[in-house]
């Protein structure tokens, strides 16, 4: 172990160099000087980023399950980052697209960089998994173990498991004259294999998916045992191909074009331009094949003139393909090895839930929440009051990603069915959440909510809600302002400032904005104290930079 601790602390990632030092106790970002701009490249910026992400699986201070997480985390957001960033590269490439970028590279000159850089990425990454976390799970009793390490009793199980919950579910697919090669859907965990009958020289390819249905680690123990589910099928292939001699395997993973390209200046229904573009999406071209490394030369050619794809994008995972699977690994009931549970808390002055009244408390003074050390709950039980109260006659709100049975979205439903008028701008370009969100605007619609889709050319990314009540001296209008989603678990993980106020000014300005969000045209007024992006911030911002710099000189 002691190797590994003076490894990790002298970790350095350097994408392009040097843009980025990694210590374990620290990091470093140092300028680009490729031309005289020194302007950053911003695929290469985001690769620095995803890079401190990982490198927080090296920090020795972080409990041991949270260190795997990163690492899972990281490989999660390294393939959204194919699956967006470099196909949109990729696109620019096939549409012969020769401009320099700020940083004075042409798209393939940026996808040549960011393969280097994956690549010095991805050797750190199997190396911290390899040489660093899986010593020291096994220190901790947690183990992934190959089928040929198996103890006798472990080997029954494994077996039995699959007999009966692995081998029902799988369909291997041949390959041949009267069978062509199949579609591999994006991040399928899938195997490649090459048969042949004994005496026949002449080999035959088939691919068995792995389903998703299945548990990637499979449990040997209630202790932290387990074997990754495609050495458990390697293992038992002859029950698959029964009486033919297995020739070679490779375990392989395909990451496909989820880039969705909207015109919908020119788009006459958003809502069916978005569902064409989700199924595009399934059928997107190939922009990442890895490989694991078991003998499999021929499948690896195979596969790379199916796909259509160039060898440089082909990634050899010596460690463990599809690393995104170690989040199973949170699961385990080893609190000692996970930070410890953290439970925002409550403003003192709504901490009475279930008696006090959030109306009268916004008119007395605004709350200001500060997500996720304050809790989200005050949000949740405004909207949940909202939705039930007599006096209460208008609810308009943005949804750009919400949780699965979100108690937000509940009380708009159950809004909408007492008759109140409810309207919602919700953000069908919400990446990968486009279905979820289609989804969400036919539940909204069906209870007779107004949904509509926001501002042509823009996405609406933000946290706004508006509440019109019928009090003695009027109506009164209650808003909550934040930045991000309506995602109840998102305010348990992230930093954000939430305004709830009665403040006047702020309701006539949030009438104005919805009123532009539903009709898209501009408003006449200037606002009195919101800055709504992308129109008026940036302006105001620099205003009040250069303010600050003639009251400093």
């Amino acid at each position: 172990m002691a190797d590994w601790l003076d490894m990790s602390e002298r970790l350095d990632l350097h994408l392009d160099d040097p843009v980025l030092t990694i210590d374990r106790r620290e990091f470093t970002v140092a300028p680009v000087d490729h031309n005289p701009t020194n302007y950053l490249n911003r695929e290469l910026s985001w690769l620095s980023f995803n890079a401190r992400v990982m490198a927080m699986a090296t920090d020795l201070r972080t409990p041991l399950l949270e260190r795997v997480k990163f690492l899972a985390i990281y490989a999660g957001n390294l393939d959204e980052f194919f699956q967006v960033r470099v196909s949109g590269l990729r696109d620019m490439v096939a549409g012969e697209v020769r401009f320099r970028g700020p940083d004075g590279r042409t798209p393939d000159e940026q996808l040549e960089a960011i393969r280097a850089a994956v690549e010095r990425l991805e050797r750190h990454r199997q190396d911290i998994f390899s040489n660093g976390l899986l010593p020291q799970l096994a220190l901790q009793g947690i183990s992934i173990l190959g089928y040929d390490e198996l103890p006798v009793d472990d080997s029954k199980r494994a077996d039995a498991y699959f007999d009966e919950q692995v081998f029902p579910v799988l369909t291997p697919l041949a390959v041949d004259t009267g069978h062509s090669f199949p579609y591999i859907s994006d991040l399928s965990l899938n195997l490649g294999v090459r048969v042949r009958r004994p005496g026949d020289e002449r080999t035959r390819f088939a691919r068995v998916k792995v389903p998703d249905s299945l548990h990637r680690l499979v449990p040997l123990s209630q202790d932290g045992r387990f074997i990754r589910i495609e050495d458990l099928i390697v293992a038992h292939l002859d029950q698959l191909f029964p009486g033919l001699e297995i020739v070679e395997h490779l375990s392989f993973r395909v990451t496909r074009n989820a880039d969705l390209n909207y015109a919908d200046e020119e788009a006459d229904d958003l809502l069916e331009l978005v569902e064409m573009e989700l199924r595009r999406r399934r059928f997107g071209n190939a922009v990442r094949l890895e490989i694991g490394t078991s003998s499999g030369d021929s499948i690896r050619t195979l596969l790379r003139d199916e796909l259509q794809i160039e060898d440089d994008d082909i990634y050899v995972e010596n460690a463990f393909l599809a690393m995104r699977y170690l989040w199973a690994l949170m699961k385990l009931e080893r609190p000692e090895l996970r930070f410890d549970d953290f439970s925002p808390v409550v403003p003192a002055r709504v901490a009475n839930r279930d008696e006090v009244d959030l109306f009268e408390v916004l008119r007395n003074r605004d709350l200001l929440v500060h997500h996720p050390y304050e809790s989200f709950a005050p949000v949740i039980d405004l909207l949940r009051r909202a939705a039930t109260d007599p006096d209460v006659l208008a609810i308009k709100q943005t949804l750009y990603r919400t949780d699965k049975n979100s108690p937000i979205v509940s009380a708009l439903l159950d809004a909408a069915k007492a008759g109140k008028q409810v309207t919602a701008v919700v953000e069908l370009r919400a990446r990968f959440d486009e279905k979820d969100n289609i989804d969400l605007a036919t539940q909204l619609q069906n209870v007779g909510a107004q949904v509509v889709y926001g501002v042509v050319g823009y996405k609406t990314h933000a946290k706004m809600t508006l509440i019109v009540r019928r009090e003695p001296d009027g109506l009164i209008r209650y808003a909550h302002l934040s930045t991000g989603n309506y995602h109840a678990g998102t305010a348990r993980l992230y930093s954000d400032l939430g305004l709830l106020t009665s403040d006047p000014g702020i309701g006539r300005d949030l009438t104005e904005l919805f009123n532009y969000l539903t009709t898209g045209y501009k408003p006449k007024r200037k606002y009195e104290k919101i800055l709504p992006a992308p129109k008026l911030i940036r302006h105001a911002l620099i205003e009040r930079i250069d303010r600050e710099i003639e009251l400093s000189t």
